[in-house]
């Protein structure tokens, strides 16, 4: 087991083995989600406040205090942030188990599709198909939607919303329970929440929140970068910050893919 680490250190200081990064830059202009105001508060966008940079504050040191919601940018999403986890023990970014926030990636490129319909739903038969490609989804995988959505929306048109509410890819209630099913340990997205902006309208509303966090499973919104993964082979590493009860937080996700 020591030579299969070392052999990874040599290839990550040689660069055989790359380190992406999928996550979006935070910042003021980071767009959240925004829910109808009679249903629900929503969280304030992000800011930052410098508290001294090398001047009669503090002469040596720069540093700020920032404000956000736990759900803002690129983040994790705990399985107490819904309803359906709010009774896992180990559903808080502070005890869920530090090995579940490592592991394999399976990218499936809706990216065509979403470019056609952004409302554009896959569905468990979409994921058989991706299977019968690339092989069977493994247990403790993270399965990833790639739609390229941030390239193709712009950061100022992110959410996509009209009066009917935002449009934007997701999965159906069957493709969340057939990956339930498979034993997978999260669930990524490249749109502002892991549902589909119409999730809401749904039979089972939200499906990727209520049924992967009543699963004890994860999730991951506002991702980037997911043309540079293969669809398999990929090591995604997504620790969120250790909040105590925490529902989820912004995190910079990483993925090793080898050369």
């Amino acid at each position: 087991m020591s030579n299969l680490m070392n052999e990874l250190a040599v290839r990550l200081l040689s660069g055989d083995v790359e380190v992406i990064d999928l996550t979006q830059v935070l910042g003021p202009d980071t767009p959240i989600i925004h829910l109808p105001e009679e249903i629900a508060k929503n969280s304030a966008p992000f800011s930052m406040e410098q508290i001294s940079k090398y001047d009669k504050d503090g002469p040596a040191w720069y540093w700020n205090t920032m404000t956000m919601g736990e759900h803002t940018g690129t983040h994790f999403d705990a399985p107490i942030h819904w309803v359906s986890g709010k009774d896992y023990p180990d559903g808080g970014t502070d005890t869920i188990p530090a090995q579940n926030l490592v592991g394999p990636a399976c990218v499936i490129d809706c990216s065509a599709e979403t470019a056609a319909d952004p409302d554009y739903l896959l569905t468990a038969d979409g994921v058989k198909a991706w299977e019968a490609e690339n092989g069977e989804i493994k247990a403790g995988s993270w399965v990833l939607m790639r739609t390229d959505w941030l390239a193709l929306m712009g950061r100022d048109n992110f959410l996509n919303a009209d009066d009917t509410g935002p449009h934007s890819p997701g999965p159906t209630a069957c493709c969340i329970n057939y990956i339930i099913e498979k034993g997978v340990m999260g669930w990524g997205v490249e749109t502002v929440g892991t549902d589909a902006g119409q999730a809401a309208m749904f039979e089972t509303p939200f499906p990727a929140h209520s049924l992967m966090h009543g699963a004890n499973k994860y999730g991951l919104a506002s991702l980037m970068n997911l043309d540079k993964l293969p669809a398999t082979g990929s090591i995604l590493i997504v620790p969120p910050l250790k909040i105590e009860n925490g529902s989820g937080s912004p995190l910079r996700v990483l993925a090793l893919k080898a050369k």
